[in-house]
């Protein structure tokens, strides 16, 4: 990587972005607003709060029995779920992203309610944020964080049961720890320990309690993909040409969401 920078142009990161002075920045900024929305959470309610439901990723929205933690399985719309709180049953429609609550698939993103959640992602963005932000530039980092998010939330929308609900930046970190990945193999770094890391997170994955393996996978695809754009992008006209390659991989994942709200709907 050093080597790389050696032979770029002043002003230039080693994959054409803009230096800048402070590479942590924009990872200092990210963690400021995922604590912030979690404090803000928290303070409405946790699990329990409007709020949660507003911003939390679900597919489908369901009609939750209120006070008793269920829900009404047979009952899929919201006209349906106030007749049967009319009727003297107490229920709640909490929307989903193919019932119009689109921007769930943004926000999920920088939502948390467990403390050990945000502290785990939080300190694993602090560690890698600052490292691609150097190597790419500011606006580049934030192409791969944000659309390894959303392609976490494309993998978790189509994958996961609709009427579960699913949050955390755990999908962008993944992302960054493909991207991390892409680049150290691009200069030929020894990417032992990085791999080792990854490996140590997938097992994690998947021994642990209510994680999303489709949003940490799909985030890391994500990752990949969009750094693997960055880095081995022609030189000649390579601003435009990683312009065209980040506007395919996300075009593709706005298709995902697209296709699987049309076949909930």
């Amino acid at each position: 990587m050093q080597q790389g920078a050696k032979q770029t142009r002043s002003g230039r990161t080693p994959y054409g972005g803009l230096r800048t002075a402070n590479p942590g920045l924009t990872s200092i900024v990210l963690i400021a607003i995922n604590a912030l929305v979690w404090l803000f959470v928290v303070a409405s309610g946790g699990y329990r709060g409007e709020w949660y439901d507003r911003l939390a990723l679900m597919g489908r929205g369901k009609c939750d029995a209120t006070g008793t933690g269920g829900y009404w399985s047979h009952i899929t719309s919201a006209a349906a779920c106030r007749a049967q709180d009319a009727a003297g049953r107490p229920s709640e429609w909490v929307a989903g992203v193919a019932d119009g609550s689109w921007w769930q698939l943004g926000t999920s993103i920088f939502l948390h309610v467990d403390v050990v959640h945000i502290a785990f992602n939080l300190l694993a963005l602090w560690i890698l944020g600052p490292q691609l932000e150097q190597l790419l530039g500011r606006a580049r980092f934030l192409a791969v964080y944000l659309g390894s998010g959303l392609a976490g939330s494309a993998a978790v929308y189509w994958l996961t049961d609709p009427t579960t609900q699913t949050l955390g930046a755990s999908g962008a970190v993944f992302g960054l720890m493909g991207a991390l990945l892409i680049i150290g193999l691009k200069a030929g770094g020894d990417v032992t320990p990085l791999l080792i890391w990854i490996g140590i997170n997938v097992v994690i994955t998947f021994v642990g309690a209510n994680i999303s393996w489709q949003g940490h996978a799909g985030g890391f695809v994500g990752g990949v993909l969009l750094a693997g754009v960055l880095a081995y992008a022609p030189r000649q006209r390579r601003a435009t040409w990683q312009a065209l390659g980040v506007s395919a991989v996300m075009g593709v994942v706005v298709l995902m969401f697209v296709l699987r709200t049309l076949s909930l709907t």
